[in-house]
């Protein structure tokens, strides 16, 4: 009978550890799908008609009229569609929409609407409400960098696009998705973010994130781009920029801590998902630099490697 109880509490203990390294495998084989799941997801939003494989081009406007088409004595010249699409008209801060001799295209769009005579809002790093404007393959719409406006164009079938030859990662690595102290701030610290273009802006920043790695204790400050979306941003940089990663920076973005922002909590940084800021494919955008708290003086070999040698 004693053996019989010591046969079952040794079947137990062996059926108790199979549950446990069936478990622990799930989780392993989940955070290597979920890791997977996420580049999916990325790369299809890099080669979306409007992602960042599609940006051709950034003109930065004069005062005055700004002709707009594939002429060549256009100021805004494409490389494709009609000869004479449109004139941009800055004065101050005021970015207009005429047309040109002859008026609009029948297929110009604006914000799906056809094109008429108006004003164009564009606030500073605030490129989301920008209207579009669209014909055929082309996207347009202008942008603000402190007191300076620009024509960003987009091409769905841009040579990024078609010449797309597949992003480079590190393998993934469970040791670099590492849960953070949240220490609010109250109230916010702003922060001037540096672009690579030489302009800046003010950020709010909410609080910092704490944690150990390679034995030591570090800490990221997140920036709020919008407080009515769920979702830090962090702009960083790691040794292996000199190497194999982005020698700018490399993105990061999260969700919101455990118990808001306003309250201490914890907050999950997983680096296998840094990804390359858009400068890093196109060297028409303009993205920020990291702050130099940022900057860490370790290396972090996970996440997005350099998408040009």
């Amino acid at each position: 009978m004693r053996f019989r109880h010591r046969l079952s509490s040794f079947v137990a203990t062996i059926f108790a550890g199979l549950l446990l390294a069936a478990s622990l495998l799930a989780q392993d084989g989940s955070f290597e799908r979920e890791t997977a799941a996420w580049r999916t997801q990325h790369t299809s939003d890099l080669l979306k008609p409007d992602g960042w494989l599609s940006l051709v081009g950034l003109e930065w406007l004069q005062p005055g009229d700004n002709s707009v088409g594939s002429a060549l004595e256009n100021k805004i010249h494409l490389s494709k569609g009609p000869a004479r699409l449109a004139v941009l008209h800055l004065e101050g801060d005021d970015v207009t929409l005429n047309p040109p001799a002859g008026g609009f295209p029948p297929d110009f769009l604006v914000s799906g609407a056809p094109a008429r005579p108006q004003s164009l809002r564009a606030e500073g790093n605030k490129d989301r409400f920008a209207p579009r404007m669209t014909i055929g393959d082309l996207s347009l719409y202008v942008i603000r960098r402190e007191s300076r406006f620009a024509l960003r164009i987009k091409d769905a079938h841009s040579p990024s696009i078609t010449g797309f030859h597949g992003l480079k990662w590190y393998p993934p690595d469970e040791a670099y998705r590492v849960t953070t102290k949240w220490i609010p701030y109250t109230p916010y610290k702003t922060i001037t973010l540096a672009t690579l273009v030489g302009t800046s802006y003010d950020q709010p920043v909410p609080g910092v994130a704490e944690f150990t790695l390679a034995g030591k204790t570090w800490r990221l400050e997140p920036v709020l781009e919008d407080p009515a979306v769920a979702k830090l941003f962090f702009i960083l940089r790691d040794t292996t920029s000199t190497t194999t990663t982005y020698g700018a920076c490399r993105f990061l973005y999260t969700g919101f801590p455990s118990n808001g922002l306003d309250k201490p909590g914890e907050l999950i940084l997983d680096f296998n998902r840094l990804e390359n800021p858009p400068c890093a494919y196109t060297p028409y955008s303009t993205c920020p630099l990291p702050p130099p708290g940022n900057r860490l003086p370790i290396p972090l070999p996970v996440g997005e490697q350099r998408y040009h040698n």
